[in-house]
């Protein structure tokens, strides 16, 4: 991405952008590799992660997507960490955040931008280390990313 300036979090956890990204990402070994780089390495079980964003999106400079997580958040299990990938985006891992049980819900909302059609995940990690994901892939009418 080449501006975060359109980027609006609201998050009880910590906001991070990765500045150590790979570049470029042609296919699923790579952004695997990315995903346990980032999260850590695992079975992902795809479920109790929700994301309310529709299939086609006309303009990828403004895609929404909230994200919650339906898992306990308490001092014995909780989500510590949350990430979001594009798989075909010039930098695919677009953001990270952490959460404490004093969080609360696993929840929040960010504004990305996508380059073009494209899976996009997100994958929340618990504090015993097993992974939880979501997967869809979005069409992109206008490109967000130069």
């Amino acid at each position: 991405l080449t501006s975060m300036s359109a980027l609006a979090v609201s998050l009880a956890g910590r906001f991070l952008l990765s500045s150590e990204a790979k570049a470029s990402v042609s296919n699923e070994p790579a952004i695997s590799d990315l995903i346990a780089e980032t999260v850590g390495a695992g079975d992902i079980v795809y479920e109790n992660v929700i994301v309310d964003v529709a299939d086609h999106i006309e303009n990828g400079a403004l895609v929404k997507l909230p994200v919650s997580v339906s898992h306990p958040q308490n001092d014995q299990r909780y989500i510590e960490y949350i990430a979001i990938f594009v798989d075909h985006n010039p930098r695919p891992y677009i953001a990270g955040f952490n959460f404490t049980p004093e969080s609360g819900k696993a929840a929040f909302e960010i504004r990305i931008k996508m380059a073009k059609t494209s899976d996009v995940r997100v994958i929340a990690r618990n504090n015993h280390g097993e992974l939880f994901g979501w997967r869809k892939n979005i069409a992109i009418t206008d490109g967000g990313c130069d």
